[in-house]
């Protein structure tokens, strides 16, 4: 998936799942034992396991789709991190509350549940803190220092800046001449490149070769290298990083030589195994919803339930993709083609609904049985967009050379499309899903999607 693919899953991540799976499991055998008292035994340990490791595995689902494990600013901000961790709490409590309900058997014992709340909410809003306190005075931190200050440059010092748990830090940058400015100081210049690196330990000098070429002393560069200095290209480190490609000064021999961009036939031939049995599934158990929407659309609207627009898929082949309408019929007789926005007048009161919970995106299961589409992969555009913005955007074409899908790495990271700037963000993000594709990062954009419509973000 690449080096450092699942930014999400730092070292950092990591750890918090598994202390806080063994607090939440140690919690609750505490609280059993001091519901049951003299009745407890090493037996007891052995019933119990099953239902301990289910209360554990609900509250981690609960945590994670709480965005407690992937969001920077719960690092810096102990009230907002303590509002989401009794939401998922309250939610673990609730969905524990129904299965208890249905099937009784799967209570630990009489008066445990009440006592291991009020435990692992204490215990795991105090784990937090120090947990907080401890990933800034230790763990693994790579000090990088980077060569010149280009706008990708600083763009990139602004990624670190809001993913602080990501454990990378740059320590400043290093210019032809010396200088000030940005947030991270201007230390020196190129000739005091050895005695830079000694004196700020840096673990990786990053250099953007787009920029710096024929500027840098070569012999000075190699004899560090030779000296055990690490060196790496700031394209790289910054795909590596943020988990999307950078578009300035970006050149097409980067991508050429650089690793990734190749599909497995084997990759690709159980991705669209997957998918279909995914979707034809998921055809069948929605049908029914499906049938409901569709009159709910019909008697709130004139006009059809369900309609088409012509798409660029793979390879610039042009398609129908379907959708359960969420406009109006008439929505773009006076205007043409144009993006939709926030508030955005055209779009139905139940089709509000639909775009916020995705329910509108349903028929594409069809594109994706048909072969149009696959379920993750760039989302499609439609050809009077992919026209104007091949002409503004350089490389914007290289997103057709894989099949479009229903959600993608970049609706998870970047939701929303108003503007070619946006356009832009997302097609960094579509350029890594291409260059790292695979079925675990499938897999995990699955899992996000469904956290994405859980929490109600983007549209």
């Amino acid at each position: 998936m690449g080096k450092g693919l699942m930014q999400s899953v730092t070292w950092r991540s990591s750890a918090l799942i598994l202390s806080e799976t063994a607090l939440i499991m140690a919690a609750v055998t505490v609280s059993t034992y001091l519901v049951l008292g003299a009745s407890w035994s090493l037996a007891t340990v052995g019933d119990i396991l099953p239902k301990v490791l289910l209360i554990g595995y609900v509250c981690q689902i609960c945590l994670y789709y709480g965005d407690l494990y992937d969001d920077p600013r719960l690092l810096r901000d102990l009230r907002q991190m303590a509002v989401r961790m009794l939401k998922a709490l309250g939610a673990t409590s609730i969905i524990l509350a129904l299965l208890y309900a249905w099937f009784p058997d799967l209570i630990v014992a009489r008066g445990v549940f009440v006592m291991a709340a009020m435990i692992v909410s204490a215990s795991l809003l105090g784990w937090r803190a120090a947990f907080r306190w401890a990933s800034t005075q230790v763990g693994p931190r790579e000090r990088l220092l980077l060569i010149g200050r280009s706008a990708t440059a600083h763009n990139f010092e602004r990624e670190l800046a809001e993913r602080s748990h990501h454990g990378v830090e740059i320590v400043g940058f290093v210019e032809a001449q010396s200088g000030d400015g940005g947030a991270a100081q201007v230390l020196g210049a190129f000739e005091d490149l050895p005695a830079i690196v000694r004196a700020h330990a840096v673990d990786r000098v990053v250099v953007n070769l787009a920029d710096a070429r024929g500027k840098l002393p070569m012999d000075k560069l190699l004899e560090m290298k030779l000296q055990g200095v690490t060196f790496a290209d700031l394209a790289s480190v910054y795909e590596e990083c943020t988990g999307k490609i950078a578009l300035e000064n970006l050149r097409p021999s980067w991508l050429i030589f650089s690793n990734g961009f190749r599909k497995s036939a084997t990759v690709l031939i159980a991705k669209r195994a997957i998918e279909v049995v995914i979707a034809a599934v998921a055809l069948v158990v929605c049908l029914p919803l499906l049938l409901a929407l569709a009159a709910v659309i019909v008697l709130t609207s004139p006009g059809p339930a369900v309609y088409s627009q012509l798409r660029v898929g793979r390879n610039g082949r042009v398609f129908r993709v379907y959708k359960l309408r969420s406009m109006r019929n008439d929505a773009e007789r006076d205007s043409g083609a144009v993006w939709s926005t926030p508030g955005d007048p055209r779009i139905t009161r139940i089709g509000s609904i639909l775009r916020r919970t995705r329910l509108d995106e349903l028929p594409q299961l069809w594109n994706i049985l048909i072969g149009n589409m696959s379920l993750v992969g760039p989302r499609p555009e439609r050809p009077e967009f992919v026209q104007e913005l091949a002409k503004q955007i350089p490389l914007y074409k290289l997103r057709h050379v894989v099949k479009p899908g229903l959600t993608g790495w970049a609706q998870v990271r970047y939701t929303y499309t108003a503007s070619v700037e946006d356009t832009m963000e997302k097609l960094q993000h579509d350029l890594f899903y291409i260059k790292n594709l695979s079925l675990r990062l499938d897999l995990f954009i699955i899992f996000e999607t469904v956290k994405t419509v859980v929490l109600h973000r983007g549209r």
